[in-house]
């Protein structure tokens, strides 16, 4: 039994014995899932399936999920794992705010289980998921976030900030940086009662990290996930994103960084500023999204809850935006 055969047996058995329930998943949808054939972009069921090259990788990006299974939580997890049935994902991404309001006290918060386990529970989505930590979690335990790692099997979090190198095609890598945004945003650094790990951080050794990192790549693709933007609409205060563009802004100029991924504002919007080589990606909220309108720049915007669906080889990378009914919202390509 190979490791995703043997963490989808595992789900299913924690399902029955937690939730009353069974799942099976037959070796046929296994096969399905790991050859990654080329899908259609029809509809399968109620849901829209991409159209996925053969041989990419391929992984989901989350964020700002944390509401016990409401707001649109709950169908849109399942959705996710249904979706997974038909594209595969290698890993998950969770940009921040996993857990909303007060973060988590510790790795044995039951927000952990209402929040992460008992939601995200379908067998396909026993993977990876690579995440890092959001405001809100700066607002509780953020050593907890990292330290979960070590009750959790699929939860992967070795540092504040890390790089991940994965496969892209044939002969080709890309570089998945993942930063530490609330310590680089004045907002939250001067805010020790409200986010009282924030300001503790060293955020000029996170950005030599950065620069050091960024410049020693020779991947095809780079790409920075972050839980703040550097571009977006919304009325959150202004100066979050100008202590983005700040310091970050000039490093993914300096490092030709192909996308910066990002949560935060509970809406997809997909930005490229004027002049810019960078394909600023806003992903929307896992439950309860906000309004949105177009800025300059703006190639596209919806305020449907949802998720998004990456894949990369050595000819593109690529992003389908899915809303919680399962609908490609918006796609696009980057090739090279």
């Amino acid at each position: 039994m190979n490791r995703r055969n043997y963490l989808q047996a595992l789900s299913a058995i924690f399902t029955t014995s937690f939730l009353g329930g069974c799942t099976a998943v037959s070796s046929q949808q296994h096969e399905k899932t790991e050859d990654k054939d080329a899908l259609d972009s029809t509809s399968a069921g109620s849901f829209d399936i991409p159209e996925i090259p053969k041989k990419s990788t391929v992984f989901y990006l989350v964020s700002d999920l944390g509401r016990n299974g409401y707001y649109e939580q709950k169908p849109i997890a399942e959705l996710m794992g249904t979706l997974a049935e038909e594209v595969g994902p290698d890993f998950i991404i969770a940009a921040g705010d996993t857990h909303h309001f007060e973060g988590v006290a510790s790795t044995e918060d039951p927000l952990w289980l209402t929040n992460y386990e008992l939601i995200y529970s379908h067998p396909e989505l026993m993977l990876d998921w690579c995440a890092i930590n959001g405001n809100h979690e700066y607002r509780g335990n953020t050593q907890a976030v990292l330290d979960y790692g070590k009750v959790s099997r699929r939860w992967n979090m070795p540092s504040r900030y890390y790089s991940k190198r994965i496969d892209a095609g044939k002969g080709e890598k890309a570089l998945l940086l993942f930063i530490d945004t609330a310590p680089l945003i004045d907002k939250y650094r001067e805010d020790s009662e409200g986010y009282p790990d924030a300001c503790k951080q060293d955020m000029d050794a996170q950005l030599r990290w950065i620069e050091k990192t960024l410049s020693a790549s020779n991947e095809k693709w780079k790409i920075v996930v972050g839980h703040h933007p550097v571009y977006a609409e919304t009325p959150k205060d202004e100066t979050e994103r100008g202590d983005m563009r700040n310091r970050l802004e000039p490093l993914l100029d300096k490092y030709a960084v192909d996308m910066y991924f990002c949560g935060h504002i509970h809406n997809f919007q997909h930005i490229q500023p004027a002049g810019s080589h960078v394909d600023y990606l806003v992903n929307s909220s896992g439950s309860l999204p906000r309004k949105v309108k177009a800025i300059e720049g703006t190639k596209f915007c919806s305020s449907d809850a949802g998720f998004t669906i990456v894949s990369i080889n050595e000819n593109a990378l690529s992003f389908f935006l899915m809303n919680g009914k399962g609908k490609i919202l918006y796609q696009y390509n980057r090739t090279k």
